[in-house]
């Protein structure tokens, strides 16, 4: 009797381990982004006979499907052609917006220019070498003297095409710092006031912390001299390289879900054609009706076991995100209806809530999503942000809001006598928003504002 109690506990503990694996696979598959999805589905099916993957052109059949629907839904609505035009695109200047096409590289740029010249070949590997060591901004911090040994190429030769490229447009771009860039386009504009070339050689840290009374006072001349000169120089272009693409950072956003205004409601898509789809291969179906031997039919059968938990993992992946999205429009239609000013805040509780699930099921949903709207290109986890207290009367804002009413206290401050952080957290507790200083002061920071004294103008 003991032996067989013994035998029947080991089998309810493999059961449950089993399970448990199961719901950390699906577990796992939920909270996969669309392409980490198409790697794991591609590596299953090298592993495992029994899935086959749907040809290109079924997949493409099944977005055509998609798009059509697309097409169909914003020639109902004027408002939807914002969505999926490519001038539409293009206008959208949300942060979270990505365009497809991210323009010429600067290297590509500097080259084209060079067509047709005179120089050697080696000579058009050491600049087209030199435009490829760049930085984001359009700089150079290579080391000549290496660059000379890696082409065999004399340093004072190397030095020489590197003003070479210094020549090419866009001005500033080849510098070696931010003081031989705004020289290279003072150059160019053919800018030779003394003031202004004085302050870009030896003060450019006092001009970056607005210090113009210092800086009158080190050159001996009125604070008023120094104001004009400072805005000369902040006319400049600092970073030279930065309207063109960066092959660093170039990064593509394909949304998993779309959101189309149809008439009074929304119109949820998932987009599904971001993975192949999977199906069982006929060929081994077909030996579990044959003879085939045990040892066979039970390795049949083990790894349909495997594809189709995986396949009902994937369709209860569609499913949840499904259910979030349409919890998430409920929750912030003012933010679909009227942009993003009017997204309140909201935490995954309140989702879970709404939808009786666990809130760690919400947060594998929504992890490494986008969502697509009128507004532009979001990443779920987007619409999630903590309240800000407000007086009772009024509703609990975002962070996001907080920051708007900030900047716009600070457009409409005196410049000469621009607030202090402490006047701001004032004029906002005026507003019904009630932050610290030091909240204050962290939310300029993030948003890129200077503190008052950088922000002071002289005339």
């Amino acid at each position: 009797m003991e032996v067989h109690k013994n035998m029947g506990l080991k089998m309810e503990m493999t059961q449950n381990t089993v399970l448990s694996q199961k719901m950390i696979q699906s577990a796992q598959i939920l909270q996969m982004s669309s392409s980490e999805l198409d790697t794991y589905i591609k590596e299953l099916a090298l592993e495992n006979p029994m899935v086959d993957l749907e040809e290109p052109g079924m997949v493409s059949s099944q977005e055509d499907d998609w798009r059509r629907k697309l097409e169909w839904l914003s020639a109902t609505d004027e408002q939807n052609r914002v969505y999926y035009s490519s001038d539409g695109f293009a206008q959208e200047k949300d942060a979270w917006n990505f365009s497809a096409d991210e323009g010429e590289a600067l290297a590509d740029y500097l080259m084209s220019q060079l067509v047709g010249s005179t120089y050697t070949k080696e000579e058009m590997e050491v600049l087209n070498y030199m435009a490829l060591c760049l930085d984001s901004k359009g700089y150079f911090s290579e080391d000549l003297q290496e660059i000379s040994h890696r082409f065999a190429m004399p340093v004072d030769r190397v030095e020489e095409l590197l003003s070479v490229l210094q020549g090419l447009e866009p001005a500033g771009a080849g510098a070696r710092n931010l003081k031989e860039c705004l020289i290279l386009q003072l150059d160019r504009q053919k800018i030779y006031d003394r003031t202004v070339r004085e302050i870009v050689e030896n003060h450019l840290e006092l001009l970056g912390k607005n210090q113009l009374n210092t800086i009158a006072k080190k050159l001996k001349i009125p604070v008023e001299e120094v104001g004009r000169a400072a805005r000369v120089i902040k006319a400049l272009n600092p970073k030279p390289g930065s309207g063109f693409s960066s092959r660093e950072h170039l990064k593509y956003i394909t949304p998993d879900v779309v959101i189309v205004r149809l008439g009074g409601y929304y119109e949820i898509l998932l987009n599904e054609g971001t993975y192949p789809k999977m199906a069982l291969n006929s060929y081994y179906l077909n030996l579990l009706k044959e003879d085939a031997s045990r040892e066979t039919r039970d390795y049949v059968q083990e790894k349909v076991r495997q594809a189709q938990w995986v396949m009902d993992c994937i369709s209860q992946r569609s499913h949840t995100l499904m259910n979030v999205t349409k919890a998430i429009i409920d929750a912030q239609s003012r933010f679909f209806a009227d942009g993003p000013d009017y997204l309140r805040p909201m935490k995954l509780e309140n989702i879970a809530e709404r939808l009786n699930v666990h809130e760690s099921t919400v947060s594998r949903a929504v992890r490494d999503k986008y969502l697509q709207c009128s507004w532009g290109i979001f990443p779920l986890n987007y619409f999630f942000s903590k309240g800000i207290a407000v007086r009772r009367e009024l509703s609990a804002v975002t962070q996001d809001a907080v920051k708007k009413h900030i900047r716009e206290i600070i457009d409409q401050e005196n410049k000469e006598k621009p607030l202090s952080d402490r006047l701001i957290a004032q004029a906002l507790d005026d507003r019904g928003i009630h932050i610290s200083r030091r909240t204050v002061a962290k939310y300029r920071e993030q948003e890129g504002i200077k503190d008052a004294g950088g922000r002071k103008m002289f005339d």
